[in-house]
C-alpha cells in the first residue's frame, strides 16, 4: 500500500511568507489585524557626563524600564547615512574658495567624506516597539514611552513609515546593506 505524500510548496518571496499587510501611519499592520508600532529614541552620550549625572540617568531609565507594563522589544537598527547632499556642499565651497589653505581643508573634509561612503558608513539607531490591537491603546502606550524616555532625559517619537521600512529591511536581510528598496503590497 502506497502512502500519500503531502507536498508542501514553500514560497522563495519573503513578502509571501511574512505576515506584514502594510506600514501605514507609524505603524505595521499586519495579517492578523494587529499594529506594531513604537518610538525612536535619539541616542545620548551618557558617558561625557559626571558619574552622578551617568548614574541617575540609568536609575531613572531602569525605573522607566520597571514601569512598562506591556511586551515590548528594544531594537536596534543600522541605517545606511547618506551625506551626498554634504559632499556637494563642500564641493560647492571647494568651487568658490579663492584661498589655497581653505581649499586644502575643503578638500580634506571631502576626502573625509568620501571615505565614509566608500566604506558604508551607517548611522544606529533605537527602537521601542510592541504590538497593539487597538489604535487608540497604541496611542496611550506611545505617549507613555515618549514622557517616560522624557524624565529620563532622552527624546523619543514615534516610528515612521520609513523608520519601520528600515527596521523591516534590517530584520529580513540579516543587518546587510540592500541596494534596493522594500517592496510592500498595496
Amino acid at each position: 500500500m502506497k502512502k500519500k505524500t503531502k507536498q508542501v510548496s514553500v514560497s522563495p518571496y519573503t513578502e509571501d511568507w511574512t505576515p506584514v499587510e502594510s506600514i501605514q501611519n507609524g505603524m505595521i499592520i499586519t495579517s492578523d489585524k494587529m499594529k506594531v508600532t513604537g518610538v525612536k529614541v535619539t541616542p545620548r552620550n551618557i558617558f561625557i557626563l559626571s558619574p552622578d549625572n551617568q548614574a541617575n540617568v540609568l536609575i531613572a531609565l531602569k525605573n522607566f524600564y520597571n514601569s512598562i507594563d506591556f511586551e515590548f522589544w528594544l531594537v536596534v537598527a543600522d541605517r545606511p547615512v547618506d551625506i551626498s547632499v554634504y559632499m556637494s556642499q563642500l564641493q560647492l565651497l571647494y568651487n568658490e574658495a579663492s584661498s589655497p589653505a581653505v581649499r586644502k581643508l575643503i578638500n580634506q573634509d571631502m576626502e573625509k567624506g568620501q571615505t565614509f561612503i566608500n566604506n558604508n558608513i551607517v548611522d544606529t539607531e533605537y527602537y521601542i516597539m510592541f504590538k497593539e490591537k487597538n489604535e487608540d491603546a497604541a496611542q496611550k502606550k506611545i505617549r507613555q514611552l515618549i514622557n517616560g524616555l522624557a524624565s529620563c532625559g532622552l527624546n523619543a517619537s514615534q516610528t515612521s513609515n520609513d523608520d519601520l521600512r528600515i527596521v523591516l529591511d534590517n530584520f529580513l536581510n540579516g543587518g546587510q546593506r540592500t541596494e534596493f528598496g522594500t517592496v510592500m503590497p498595496v
